[in-house]
């Protein structure tokens, strides 16, 4: 079996942390299209799709005030771009038992697309859930049916050898089998 593919996801995967320090150097549109290309491949259930995207440059006008009156701490104001993942609940596929809504799960997996392929590409990203989204979802003025699920900065890192933070190992998180 060949695991050279595997080999080179895993060794992404490991290496990708989420950045908190940015130069000021812009992005090009092709590298945001390329990230952005690899959210869109996302998963997602019954194939929905139910995610948008909000890209907005920190130069423009406003755009640093916002995100900083929604998420209040000072490093993300260092990213040259913020990635806003917005999830459309009226598209979602929702689960006939229960109703479960499953937008928050397939945003999640397109934004990890997302962060995945910034990484592959040089760039650093961060995942922020700890913002004031009805706030943002004004500001934005966002159909009532969407909701702001994450905020990502991305762009080129400007911390060096920030230390992973510690994963649980493989027997902490797996179960064989049936529990007796």
């Amino acid at each position: 079996m060949d695991f050279s593919a595997y080999t080179r996801f895993h060794a992404l995967a490991q290496d990708r942390r989420s950045c908190r320090d940015y130069l000021s150097t812009p992005v090009d549109r092709s590298l945001l299209l390329a990230i952005l290309d690899a959210a869109r491949l996302a998963p997602s259930a019954v194939n929905r799709q139910p995610v948008r995207y909000i890209v907005l440059d920190a130069n423009d006008p406003g755009v640093r005030d916002m995100i900083l009156k929604v998420y209040g701490r000072q490093w993300i104001a260092t990213a040259p771009v913020y990635i806003i993942a917005v999830g459309m609940h009226g598209q979602a596929w929702h689960r006939p038992c229960d109703g479960k809504d499953h937008t928050d799960v397939d945003v999640a997996i397109a934004v990890e697309h997302l962060c995945l392929a910034a990484a592959a590409l040089g760039l650093g990203s961060c995942w922020v859930c700890n913002f004031e989204a009805p706030e943002l979802h004004r500001l934005l003025g966002m159909p009532d049916d969407e909701e702001p699920v994450a905020v990502i900065p991305v762009g080129y890192p400007a911390e060096t050898d920030v230390p992973r933070r510690g994963r649980k190992s493989l027997d902490e998180i797996v179960q064989w089998g049936l529990k007796a």
